[in-house]
């Protein structure tokens, strides 16, 4: 089960999906009437077309509007800047002294290119509640991962 927390930045970021779709939604309406009256549907390209293309349209609409419903935007907790919560920027030193970065964020953003991790994973899940120089144990298919934290930022990424 998903956790229903997300970031405020990733609830507008669904909001804005929501109201592209209504607008391309419209638009392949419009194109899906003029290929219907084209003729036989049975051996129309076009009108196929944009009837797939309409329900997957319908289809991301009715998830994003369910979803919407489900989600709770968080605010960072500025009580305690130096522990990990949800919406953090976590740095952490890995056994082997290599460094990565994971910011802790809603099921619905995660991006592994970004290093987002959704706050429902095994490492958020470790990470959450530490402060900077505790370590986190993390059980991995190929064994255990010991992170230490190193740093702690709330400031949303692209922001200072």
């Amino acid at each position: 089960m998903r956790s229903p927390y997300i970031t405020a930045a990733g609830h507008r970021r669904l909001q804005d999906e929501l109201k592209q779709r209504w607008k391309l939604r419209r638009e392949v309406t419009v194109a899906l009437a003029a290929a219907a009256a084209e003729g036989d549907r049975s051996e129309n390209a076009e009108y196929i077309y944009r009837k797939k293309q309409l329900r997957e349209i319908d289809r991301r609409i009715r998830y994003l509007q369910k979803r919407l419903d489900e989600v709770q935007p968080v605010v960072p907790r500025a009580d305690n800047p130096g522990k990990v919560f949800f919406g953090a920027t976590v740095t952490l030193e890995e056994e082997v002294g290599s460094e990565v970065t994971y910011r802790i964020v809603g099921a619905d953003e995660t991006d592994a290119d970004h290093g987002w991790i959704s706050v429902d994973s095994p490492v958020a899940r470790a990470l959450l509640g530490k402060a900077i120089d505790d370590e986190a144990v993390v059980r991995t298919p190929s064994g255990k991962r010991v992170l230490t934290v190193i740093a702690v930022d709330y400031n949303e990424p692209g922001k200072t």
